[in-house]
């Protein structure tokens, strides 16, 4: 399940839905998982839109909260290179989450859930998260994707998000960041290249109870890295569809791959060639819940399971 911000990505060429919990959530529903998304919209013409659309994709809106008086989450992005940077709206609907009977229920059952930073802005919105979190079950999955948007986090949430995740995903971009802010490492490395990031992913995993870390690096790739191993995946190339295409959401979907066949039990070479697959095809469309042919998805299903039987 996605835990926190729904919101309207207002892209160049027009508005999608998204927000990283939710695209997660509607990715881990098309891979067949029972996909919940926990968030809070507005009570306007915008929830009225995203209800709608998410009415037609394979997640569960049983749990979404009613705002009166804050407006449904946007965020203008613009692309440069294809890279989206974000304008985000605030306060907002989902800066007021409620820790309900209604959500207590569902951390008690849920499998695995994927929380950020962006959604613990707001006080309000943190104690809920935290609480939520705290409310699930020991063996729950708990996928803390950092997803650092500036002026948005801080140390503090960090350091509390680690001290629950299961595991943590973060972009090469973000390694630095967290390793400083987090007191793990004074300063910033001098170096960024993957030795530095395998460095940075043992020093969290020797100061958190966290099983693994996950560091993405766009086209280059993934690194999955355990107490006991690690993996390293080149990376896919994007096709664009209709030559249009932005990275919006690719990280997203990257995420429910990797959480999906984790819980399956995969090997880090599976969990990183279904990351890098699902996360390449996201790469090559527009918006973060483009359509999904059923071809596309069997096809794509058929090729990782190819590359788990070769192991």
């Amino acid at each position: 399940m996605g835990l926190g911000e729904l919101l309207w990505d207002l892209l160049p060429e027009g508005p999608r839905l998204g927000g990283a919990p939710a695209n997660f959530a509607v990715m881990a529903g098309r891979l067949g998982d029972h996909a919940v998304i926990a968030s809070r919209l507005g009570t306007d013409k915008l929830a009225e839109e995203a209800r709608a659309v998410l009415d037609a994709l394979p997640v569960d809106c049983d749990f979404l909260q009613a705002d009166a008086e804050f407006a449904t989450g946007t965020v203008t992005v613009t692309l440069a290179d294809g890279e989206p940077h974000y304008t985000i709206d605030a306060p907002v609907a989902w800066d007021r989450l409620a820790m309900t009977p209604e959500w207590n229920e569902l951390a008690a059952r849920a499998d695995a859930v994927c929380f950020g930073t962006l959604a613990q802005r707001d006080l309000v919105s943190r104690a809920a998260i935290l609480t939520f979190l705290d409310a699930t079950r020991p063996g729950c999955l708990r996928v803390f994707d950092v997803n650092l948007r500036a002026p948005h986090w801080s140390g503090e949430v960090l350091i509390e998000g680690l001290g629950r995740a299961t595991i943590l995903k973060m972009n090469a971009g973000e390694v630095a960041q967290v390793l400083v802010a987090t007191g793990v490492c004074p300063a910033p490395p001098a170096e960024q290249d993957e030795d530095a990031l395998l460095s940075g992913a043992r020093m969290l995993l020797e100061r958190y109870p966290m099983h693994m870390v996950c560091v993405t690096m766009g086209a280059a790739g993934s690194l999955l890295v355990t107490r006991e191993c690690w993996h390293q995946h080149a990376g896919h190339a994007a096709a664009a569809r209709d030559g249009l295409a932005d990275s919006v959401g690719a990280g997203d979907a990257f995420t429910a791959a990797l959480t999906h066949y984790y819980l399956e039990g995969a090997a880090l070479p599976v969990m990183n060639e279904a990351g890098n697959r699902w996360g390449a095809w996201m790469a090559g469309q527009t918006g973060a819940m483009p359509p999904l042919p059923a071809e596309t998805l069997a096809r794509m299903a058929a090729e990782i399971r190819m590359r788990r039987e070769s192991l």
